[in-house]
């Protein structure tokens, strides 16, 4: 059951997703159609999910479920996975990879490999002041409090040059 997404229990569960490139106008219009349809129809076990999604600046795919109406199973988890295959492919990107990482130079959105981020973190071009995306968070209210945070206040701290 899709509702609006401020609906939604600060509990709700959630997943992130982010793409290696800026999704172009038309593109964002599939995916939400797509979505959309997708979490109308999203089920547990016969039981409809209350959930909702966001798309955050062209490139995040966030979606959430309460679990206070019904909790989600590993066959929903995975139907929801599928999905973001389906865009993977479909597009030619890549939505999956966890070991993306994504952080704000200015206004621009940049993705790079692990191994970039902690180089860039070493050579101080990432300081404790860059704006980083946390897409660990958990739930409805990690998403708003602290997912598009400065890294001191993540996980990515732990990579930072110790003079920053």
């Amino acid at each position: 059951m899709l509702v609006n997404f401020d609906s939604l229990s600060a509990t709700s569960k959630i997943w992130i997703y982010q793409s290696n490139r800026e999704f172009s106008e038309k593109e964002v219009a599939e995916i939400k159609i797509n979505l959309e349809n997708f979490i109308g129809n999203w089920k547990r076990h016969g039981d409809d999910l209350k959930a909702s999604y966001q798309i955050k600046y062209n490139q995040f795919i966030a979606i959430a479920v309460d679990e206070n109406y019904n909790e989600v199973s590993g066959c929903s988890i995975d139907a929801s996975v599928n999905l973001m295959k389906q865009f993977e492919q479909k597009f030619a990107i890549d939505l999956t990879n966890k070991l993306n990482i994504s952080f704000k130079d200015n206004h621009n959105i940049n993705i790079v490999s692990l191994a970039d981020f902690q180089n860039y973190a070493k050579q101080q071009k990432i300081t404790s002041k860059t704006v980083v995306f946390n897409n660990m968070v958990t739930n409805k209210a990690d998403f708003e409090q602290n997912w598009e945070v400065t890294a001191d206040k993540s996980w990515h701290k732990r990579f930072l040059a110790m003079n920053n």
